[in-house]
């Protein structure tokens, strides 16, 4: 039986009206609330694990169907990058104890300057938080590289969501078990946060390999290694900026926060 949409006044025949999209009329009562908590939680959860499959699957053809418009059950990518470097951040500080482990590291290494041992342990600790928030000058960097293949900055702002989704989740599944077993050795633990890095170009390589499988495969490995270097030219810029800064903020404590001293 068709009814008036509430919201405007079309007429309703299925579940939602046609021009809207809102949802036919139903009286709220225990029946309602419970079907949209099952909605809410099983919908959201069925959607975000979907992606994070499909993701470790393949992430360049995941990003590629949900760029060309087959969306319908995945996860929103920007909302699932924020959810798993959620997760990572989580499992870094409660499970593996990232900040008490670097700054026994960076103790070890003599360093006199707190604020310096204390700005290494940041970047090392939140690295994921951090290339969260470096997405934006990736997908810049990216859209460089590709810029001539047909995908605008919006949509390599997406490629590069399912990039630091995919390398999250590596880190999460593969690096941090084996750094679980390293807590007692600040060192081995510190290397193992800087090797991480090295599966970066291999799994670029693998995602715009898959997104543009039609292409070539020198221009592709061309272009992953103009990628990475504009992307090692921003993280040196990025350093040096950190570097001046922290030397800044040393000076304004009193010159004795910039000393070092050797190992012996």
């Amino acid at each position: 039986m068709a009814e008036t949409c509430l919201n405007c006044a079309s007429q309703v025949t299925e579940n939602f009206c046609g021009k809207c999209g809102q949802k036919k009329y139903k009286r709220i009562d225990r029946k309602y609330i419970w079907d949209e908590l099952q909605y809410t939680i099983f919908h959201t959860n069925k959607g975000l694990l979907y992606s994070v499959k499909s993701t470790l699957k393949n992430p360049g053809k995941t990003a590629r169907e949900f760029i060309e418009g087959n969306r319908v059950n995945h996860y929103k990518p920007i909302l699932m990058v924020f959810v798993l470097s959620g997760i990572s951040a989580f499992v870094s500080f409660k499970v593996l104890n990232f900040k008490e482990v670097l700054s026994t590291y960076f103790a070890q290494q003599h360093m006199n300057s707190k604020l310096m041992a204390d700005m290494m342990t940041f970047m090392s600790s939140y690295s994921s938080i951090l290339m969260l928030l470096y997405i934006p000058m990736f997908a810049l960097i990216t859209k460089i590289a590709f810029r001539k293949w047909g995908h605008n900055y919006y949509e390599h702002v997406v490629m590069n969501a399912y990039i630091l989704s995919f390398y999250t989740l590596a880190s999460i599944i593969l690096v941090y078990p084996i750094m679980f077993f390293f807590k007692d050795a600040p060192g081995v633990f510190f290397k193992m946060t800087q090797l991480s890095i090295l599966m970066v170009p291999p799994i670029l390589f693998w995602f715009f390999r898959a997104f543009y499988r039609e292409k070539p495969l020198k221009s592709i490995i061309l272009r992953v290694l103009g990628t990475l270097g504009l992307t090692i030219a921003f993280y040196l810029v990025v350093v040096i900026l950190a570097g001046i800064i922290g030397v800044i903020l040393s000076l304004s404590r009193g010159p004795e926060a910039l000393e070092y001293i050797k190992p012996k």
